[in-house]
């Protein structure tokens, strides 16, 4: 017979047909204790990334602490070609917005404390007399960070805020909304598996919205603001026209921006090579378009 077991190979169990029936399991069990006294890794907790980080609210000047992420917790994990910054573990621009739970005003941290008096007193008006408090987190999820988004936005159009201030938050609320779907279809974040491919669609349809007011956004404060825009010199803010359009397939904006941006010596290596890949793709857009 050769084994007890031979032909369980027939039954896709091959591996069983030479298996010592009375084989000491001490080995094995010692194994299985080593493996079971082993130290496990920790699973990942954002709140230990976190601190209350202390403000006094420049519109009705009581203090609160807004959750910031701690720089020594933070990991880049490289970047796209629009300058959004990737992260390992978590994502810190969650926490970018600054938000007072007492009167409703909010806005990214380079701008929060920069509101005028005259804007002030536009935000007690449009913002604070009809604010509902948003319950306190240990952390943020996407759709919580992105609230406060809109909510910044939302102070940003009240008290009558620069179009590169709306601009960049279009932007970086686009980069939620993208971090969201890349959870999403990384099966971080479980959803509806009969919903998914909806789910997906439709942020990827809000975050060309998005972009596209920040677009128009960008366009406006290139014409008509001092620069730095939101920390932005003119190759930055160019380029990111640049990419923005190309996004959204407007090519002869993509074109015109690139042919500025092309003949700059302030670009970085990264940024040049990008334009340098755009125009290339340019190229072979506007071939198949004759063709």
């Amino acid at each position: 017979m050769g084994s007890l077991l031979s032909g369980l190979g027939e039954l896709g169990l091959k591996g069983l047909e030479s298996a010592d029936l009375y084989k000491s399991d001490t080995e094995e069990k010692k194994k299985e204790e080593a493996k079971a006294e082993a130290p496990q890794a920790a699973a990942f907790d954002e709140r230990e990334c976190l601190f209350g980080k202390s403000h006094t609210c420049p519109v009705c000047y009581k203090e609160f602490k807004a959750l910031t992420a701690r720089q020594s917790k933070i990991r880049p994990a490289g970047m796209d070609n629009d300058l959004r910054p990737r992260f390992k573990n978590f994502d810190p621009m969650k926490y970018d917005v600054i938000l007072c739970p007492h009167c409703g005003y909010a806005a990214l941290g380079r701008f929060f404390h920069t509101i005028t008096p005259p804007q002030a007193k536009l935000v007690k008006e449009g913002i604070s007399k009809n604010f509902h408090p948003i319950p306190d987190k240990e952390y943020f999820t996407y759709d919580e960070a992105f609230l406060r988004y809109q909510l910044a936005l939302g102070n940003a159009v009240v008290k009558r805020g620069k179009a590169g201030e709306k601009a960049y938050l279009c932007l970086k609320m686009a980069w939620i909304l993208r971090g969201k779907r890349e959870d999403i279809e990384s099966g971080k974040t479980e959803v509806n598996p009969n919903a998914f491919e909806t789910i997906v669609e439709d942020l990827k349809q809000d975050e060309t919205e998005l972009l596209s007011n920040a677009l128009d956004g960008f366009l406006n404060a290139r014409q008509n603001e001092s620069f730095p825009i939101c920390g932005m010199d003119e190759s930055t803010l160019d380029y990111i026209i640049a990419v923005t359009a190309m996004r959204l397939e407007k090519y002869d904006l993509v074109n015109q921006m690139l042919n500025v941006l092309l003949v700059r010596s302030r670009l970085t290596p990264m940024m040049k090579d990008y334009c340098i890949d755009m125009k290339e793709e340019l190229r072979k857009i506007r071939k198949e378009q004759e063709g």
